[in-house]
């Protein structure tokens, strides 16, 4: 990035703090962006930090923002049940989450995180990821205050089922509606799922069967998230158990009562995520029967038959959680002088908050540059 576009620009990279005082730039712009996810929430942000009268319009195909850093609440307990925090390895974003946004309510999740291996032998030895920020209302406050902060127009349970481009633009058909005409169009979908909008595309560039066999193949892992509830307090010394190798059925269990504002005194909350392998053999089985099986899993790990029988439960399957290979890089920037752009960690290859925010961020200043 030039000095020039960052003077005029005021996006962080990942070793430069936002200013307070961005230097917005000139013209009327129109953005069409696919999901509302953390990355979503970001581009739209910066955007309206950079340009005096951009328009950005957001599709999302559920009620809630922010993707799977998402966030429920259910008598008086609040829990995070896809991304659990945003971790500090991405300086400009930590000044986004401190400094910039409104800090009302950050929680700083200090408590350590340990393993466990393949017999559920627990450890301390992972605690090297510093700060891990949430809400007191939970991680979804993230897209929350980012669009809070932006102009961006939202569309909440209004799916898009078809794309087309005409000319220089781009059109969407979403909700039985077709919207446009858009200077460009973000898609923040995972990359199988942001294939199969392509693949029906209305779109005539050779490009786009290349960049549909291509975002075939990213690989994701899955997960199937138990949420379990006791009305006991689980005493132990770290906040979350990790398994680092991939060899147990489970592969994270977190403490939500170790997030202030979220749990009640005297009660406890799991989220209970199953590995790849697990989640794929179990995916579409009951989800009472999923969530008794990880229930009995976190007992054995965590050694208290107590766990076993939690007083409710909640539950939620992700088939794209986590990204698990590359981006075809050169294709998604390629994309761009066609006006469509890619959001999301796994265009990094990372899969962590962090990352699907600095994509976002990275996104707005190529569509500031582009126009």
């Amino acid at each position: 990035m030039s000095r020039e576009c960052r003077d005029q620009f005021r996006i962080p990279t990942p070793t430069e703090p936002l200013s307070p005082e961005p230097v917005k730039r000139h013209p009327v712009t129109a953005i069409g962006v696919v999901g509302a996810g953390a990355a979503s929430a970001a581009t739209a942000f910066a955007l309206n930090r950079a340009l005096d009268e951009v328009t950005v319009t957001v599709f999302e195909k559920s009620g809630g923002l922010g993707g799977r850093a998402a966030t429920r609440r259910r008598d008086g307990v609040t829990y995070d049940y896809g991304a659990n925090y945003v971790t500090a390895d991405d300086e400009g974003v930590t000044d986004l989450l401190t400094e910039t946004l409104d800090t009302a309510g950050l929680v700083d999740v200090t408590d350590p995180i340990y393993t466990f291996d393949a017999a559920g032998t627990v450890s301390p030895g992972r605690d090297a990821d510093g700060h891990r920020f949430t809400y007191e209302r939970g991680i979804t406050q993230l897209a929350k205050r980012l669009f809070a902060r932006s102009n961006a127009t939202v569309h909440r349970d209004t799916r898009v089922t078809a794309l087309r481009r005409d000319g220089d633009h781009w059109h969407v058909t979403a909700g039985g509606d077709r919207w446009g005409p858009f200077d460009a169009l973000c898609l923040n979908p995972p990359a199988p799922q942001s294939a199969a909008l392509l693949a029906d595309a209305a779109w005539d560039a050779p490009l786009r069967a290349d960049l549909v066999a291509a975002l075939r193949d990213v690989a994701f892992r899955t997960c199937w998230t138990a949420v379990l509830h006791y009305p006991f307090r689980l005493e132990r010394p770290y906040y979350a158990l990790v398994n680092p190798e991939k060899t147990h059925d489970v592969g994270w269990v977190a403490r939500e009562e170790c997030k202030d504002g979220h749990v009640p005194e005297g009660e406890s909350l799991l989220v209970v995520q199953a590995g790849h392998e697990w989640s794929l053999a179990h995916f579409d089985d009951p989800p009472a029967e999923n969530a008794a099986r990880l229930a009995a899993s976190a007992a054995d790990v965590l050694g208290d038959d107590r766990l076993r029988e939690p007083d409710w439960t909640d539950h939620q399957g992700w088939r794209y959680a986590q990204t698990a290979g590359e981006a075809p890089t050169a294709l998604l920037d390629a994309a761009e002088a066609h006006g469509l752009y890619f959001l999301g960690d796994w265009t990094v290859g990372t899969a962590r908050v962090h990352a699907a925010l600095r994509s976002g961020l990275d996104a707005a200043e190529r569509l500031c540059r582009s126009h």
